[in-house]
């Protein structure tokens, strides 16, 4: 079993499964947040300078530890779509999915057939021309993950219909963009809280959402969510760092002191 069909498999029947985000668009980040243990890493090129080349080198070096990499792409358009999972990328997180017909849409550039995602037998993806045409279109469903996003109203209200879309494998709720949609400057407003936790519960998909690392996941997890992408490289090298002067600069303080 490959890594991108051994993580659909968790994905789908619900596991606990952790990642984070990485921004800084270089390989040597992946290699060590892989080896830091987490299930699997999101390059977010939505808010982050992430091109082709630089997406294709990540992936290689996410296959090479082992670890599955989720693309967030910046837009569901065919061109992204197709180059990220050419390149051998676990899924595709696709941000402000807000109804069933657009995830229909999705759903279908990330599956090889009519109108859908174009086939080249010569990419990683297909494993560089060793699998034959058939053995690669039975494989692909199984090894690509789609995690459709809901943060606008209108994804709210969708929810349902676009996790009962075919090929839509999980549900990751965007807190802070849902709530500067809805007017709110915390996302963890109470009315907030309540919408994710209905779409938590969504029974038809896998269902998580992004968590800073300080969070406890009890409840969200009791809610139905099983999919924690915690934090980002930045967020935790500004922690660690920050930890790591604040400790240096109460040593320097004791030292002053006795001097």
């Amino acid at each position: 079993m490959s890594i991108n069909s051994d993580f659909k498999k968790k994905l789908v029947s619900k596991e606990l499964l952790m990642g984070t985000f990485i921004k800084t668009p270089h390989p040597i980040i992946v290699e060590i947040m892989a080896n830091a243990g987490f299930d699997f890493l999101v390059l977010d090129a939505e808010h982050a300078p992430f091109d082709r080349t630089t997406i294709d080198m990540m992936i290689i070096a996410g296959r090479a530890e082992n670890c599955p990499i989720i693309v967030r792409v910046p837009s569901s358009t065919s061109d992204w779509v197709l180059n990220v999972l050419d390149a051998g990328a676990a899924g595709i997180m696709v941000p402000h999915v807000k109804t069933a017909v657009q995830a229909e849409l999705i759903s279908k550039s990330t599956s090889y057939g009519i109108g859908g995602r174009g086939f080249a037998g010569t990419s990683r993806a297909a494993n560089y021309a060793r699998r034959s045409m058939t053995e690669h279109l039975e494989k692909t469903y199984g090894e690509v993950s789609l995690i459709c996003q809901i943060e606008d109203p209108e994804g709210v209200i969708n929810h349902a219909d676009i996790a009962a879309v075919d090929g839509v494998d999980a549900l990751f709720i965007g807190r802070a963009d849902l709530a500067v949609s809805y007017g709110y400057t915390n996302f963890f407003a109470p009315e907030v809280t309540e919408m994710s936790n209905k779409i938590l519960g969504n029974k038809n998909t896998s269902t998580g959402l992004y968590c800073p690392p300080s969070e406890d996941l009890t409840a969200l997890h009791a809610a139905g969510g099983s999919l924690f992408v915690i934090g980002s490289d930045h967020s935790l090298m500004t922690t660690g760092g920050a930890i790591l002067s604040q400790n240096f600069n109460k040593f320097r303080s004791t030292k002053d002191i006795i001097k």
